[in-house]
């Protein structure tokens, strides 16, 4: 499993924004077979700055759900909406022997 974290900071007018952007964006695409999880996190002390974590089942899911009609409106609706470009981090999940994965 690939889990990647996207930073993200917006302009303090466009919170409200890029939360409804951000939702819509989320819940299309945990209809992706890939995906695994998304979550949309803010912040607590500074509600300009978001992490969202993306959970893909494999490496070539990511590529998948930059291909969706979703996303490429995400993606443009949100880049006025920041304060600086978005980073990502990209984890490899590990499992363990005694999991019950």
């Amino acid at each position: 499993m690939l889990i990647v974290q996207v930073h993200v900071q917006v302009l303090p007018e466009a919170v409200t924004a890029f939360i409804e952007a951000t939702h819509a964006n989320a819940r299309a695409s945990l209809t992706e077979p890939g995906i695994a999880r998304f979550d949309v996190l803010q912040q607590s002390d500074d509600p300009t700055r978001f992490l969202l974590i993306e959970a893909y089942r494999d490496d070539d899911a990511p590529a998948r759900h930059k291909a969706t009609t979703h996303y490429t409106v995400w993606r443009d609706t949100v880049a006025p909406l920041m304060a600086q470009p978005r980073t990502s981090v990209k984890y490899h999940d590990i499992h363990y022997p005694d999991s019950a994965r």
